[in-house]
């Protein structure tokens, strides 16, 4: 009798190797692993992968590349918007998990399979990601989550595979790593309490450099084109580029925590040179050249779309409509940026460009007026008083401070 076929979406870590033997030998499932690629791994990295996966016993494995994909419908919306989740986390695998799934759901389809299976916990975002795009998309394909409906731990896991001859490095899966263009997260022992921080070894880069560089980055309409005057035809080249100049300098190190999609709280590790440096460069460069209200709006709306990325809601119609905003924006924010990398952290020193509105024509802040009188300033700011200057009469004072409200 024929197995059916289950697509399970494998990164060769812990619990994606788990889910192999359970689903062939509990479930009598024929294995089809497929890893989709966001760009975090190496030509040999993910020959490693497929090696693995074979022999562990999968029917067929196949690498699914969606780092151009990932980029172009996600990535530079996220630099546009400069979206940091609670002002410090890029959204790595917040926004690969969408992409990876749309890959899985593709593939499944290709190959006629009536399962789909993860690795994903009970207690974490990533269930919902995956599931809620396999709703979506492929409701006529059955979901199965080994490692949730058995709430297993990992030790319980390793154990399970070591039963079955598995051999592994087993201290390297003391941690689940996520790697990305986007950046590599970081889940484990230390993020599990409130009170301790990864060791250095647990980040997959280490300190190589010692005291500083200066980087330059040059942005076209809100898009990466020169690292240190180097052009790049593909932004995607010039984010491994700067992510291997920061690694260097262990940049881009911190802790997320947040509130997950399930309403507890979360924390992880993570790395993410070129995100932080990309988004902070192209911060400062949209201070000098968009204005005060362009300046409000996009934070408004970026904030929303960095929280319904989080939120598993990309395929929600309004995200194409905050991106059309989001492209718009950057009509004029094109220039340079130099950055100073030190160990660990780094400095954004300044911009240049054609359309710095921080123009001496009209006047130098703090210094010199060109464009108006002071007869000038005297009558704006009356006017500006009037409203607050009506309520205190109308209302007595009440603007007014005293001692007790201090």
């Amino acid at each position: 009798m024929m197995k059916e076929k289950v697509v399970l979406a494998y990164s060769g870590g812990l619990d994606t190797s788990f889910c192999v033997k359970y689903l062939a030998e509990e479930k009598n499932l024929e294995i089809y692993s497929a890893i989709a690629n966001t760009g975090g791994f190496s030509e040999s990295e993910l020959n490693d992968i497929e090696t693995k996966a074979y022999e562990l016993g999968v029917a067929k494995h196949a690498t699914l590349d969606v780092t151009k994909r990932y980029y172009r419908r996600c990535i530079r919306y996220m630099i546009y918007g400069n979206v940091l989740k609670n002002n410090t986390y890029p959204l790595s695998v917040s926004s690969e998990r969408i992409f990876q799934a749309l890959a899985i759901v593709d593939y499944a389809r290709s190959i006629g399979a009536k399962y789909i299976a993860h690795g994903s916990t009970g207690a974490g975002n990533d269930q919902i990601r995956f599931d809620l795009t396999f709703q979506v998309l492929a409701p006529d394909i059955k979901v199965i989550a080994p490692i949730r409906d058995l709430k297993l731990s990992r030790d319980e896991e390793i154990n399970y595979l070591k039963e079955r001859g598995v051999v592994r490095d087993w201290t390297k899966m003391e941690y689940s790593i996520n790697k990305g263009l986007w950046g590599t997260s970081v889940g484990g022992k230390e993020t599990l309490t409130s009170n301790q921080t990864l060791p250095e070894e647990a980040y997959p880069s280490q300190l190589e450099k010692d005291g500083e560089e200066t980087m330059e980055l040059g942005f076209v309409k809100g898009e990466l084109a020169t690292v240190n005057n180097e052009v790049y035809d593909d932004p995607i080249e010039a984010i491994k580029k700067i992510e291997s100049l920061g690694a260097a300098y262990a940049i881009g190190r911190d802790m997320h925590v947040g509130d997950t999609i399930i309403g507890i709280k979360g924390r992880v590790g993570f790395e993410a040179a070129a995100p932080l440096l990309i988004i902070n460069a192209h911060r400062v460069l949209e201070k000098h050249v968009l204005t005060k209200w362009q300046m409000h709006w996009k934070e408004q709306l970026a904030n929303w779309y960095g929280m319904f990325l989080h939120e598993s809601q990309y395929l929600e119609p309004v995200m194409r409509d905050i991106e059309k905003f989001l492209e718009s924006s950057q009509s004029n924010v094109t220039g340079k940026v130099i950055v100073k990398l030190k160990p660990y952290r780094f400095e954004v020193v300044g911009i240049e460009s054609d359309h710095d509105l921080m123009s001496d024509v009209f006047g130098e802040y703090g210094e010199m007026n060109k464009a108006w009188t002071a007869q000038d300033v005297e009558g704006f700011t009356t006017i500006m008083a009037t409203p607050m200057k009506i309520f205190n009469a109308v209302n007595k004072g009440q603007l007014e401070l005293n001692d007790s409200d201090d």
